[in-house]
């Protein structure tokens, strides 16, 4: 899959940036956003909600793997409501069919407690106990330990549309950055290469590993599609994306042309 050798190169241009303030929660799309070396996204990854009592240790944390939080692979109704997270205050509002359902400031024990009631509320089945908004200054809950972004390709989702026979929203996958001009699958074969535009700098190392998530509709949550599977029967893999730290700082747009080198 894809068409650059080594040594070679080619360009794409950003489509969108997003970020996820809460983990499992709602996609924020930017404009803009300003990277700093070896770390996410501003806020990106920045809560997460324990499933009932779990392992997460502010004092002392440490990468968890996903099943110990809320999340669409396995809570689908997460897709139906909208979160909104405020940098300044740190508050989170989430709605459903356009109406506030609950505030608060998470930086304060009563404004998580007030997100806690509200996702028992909206997630019917798979708790495991009360929930818990954790956060740990400086620390990503990202599926990955590395501090990095995530990547996905619109030629990639193209190809993917064509051979399922349907639309596959983007979002599905949970990007950082969607990247406009790669060949279809390319970015798959560009780990260990780099993207660079005006001083920011990105290293690819890794492949995504999709999961159940996939098959959520990040619109209606409804479990309609069988992604992992499907990639692994027609590709031999379940890959879709690829990570990259940040080596270089600075501010990233939609519209900005990134161009791959070694």
């Amino acid at each position: 899959m894809g068409t650059l050798g080594s040594g070679s190169s080619g360009t794409a241009k950003i489509e969108a940036l997003y970020r996820y303030p809460v983990k499992g929660l709602t996609p924020e799309r930017l404009e803009s956003v300003e990277l700093t070396p070896m770390r996410t996204l501003p806020f990106d990854r920045a809560y997460a909600i324990e499933n009932g009592p779990g392992p997460f240790d502010p004092a002392n944390p440490k990468h968890l793997q996903k099943v110990h939080f809320v999340m669409l692979m396995r809570n689908e109704e997460l897709a139906t409501v909208r979160s909104l997270f405020d940098d300044a205050t740190e508050t989170l509002v989430i709605s459903k069919e356009g109406a506030e359902i609950a505030r608060g400031d998470l930086r304060t024990e009563t404004g998580r407690a007030t997100i806690e009631e509200a996702i028992t509320r909206i997630v019917t089945s798979g708790l495991r106990g009360r929930p818990r908004v954790v956060v740990s200054p400086g620390h990503s809950f990202s599926d990955v330990a590395d501090k990095c972004v995530h990547l996905v390709s619109r030629q990639s989702l193209t190809a993917l549309e064509g051979m399922l026979g349907a639309p596959v929203d983007a979002r599905r996958f949970r990007p950082n950055l969607v990247l406009d001009g790669l060949d279809a699958w390319q970015e798959l074969d560009l780990v260990g290469k780099k993207l660079r535009t005006g001083g920011v700098t990105l290293e690819i190392f890794k492949r995504t590993e999709r999961c159940a998530a996939t098959n959520v509709d990040p619109e209606t949550g409804e479990r309609d599609m069988k992604i992992p599977t499907f990639l692994s029967k027609t590709l031999g893999h379940t890959d879709f994306g690829v990570y990259a730290r940040v080596l270089d700082g600075g501010r990233l747009n939609i519209g900005d042309t990134l161009e791959v080198t070694d």
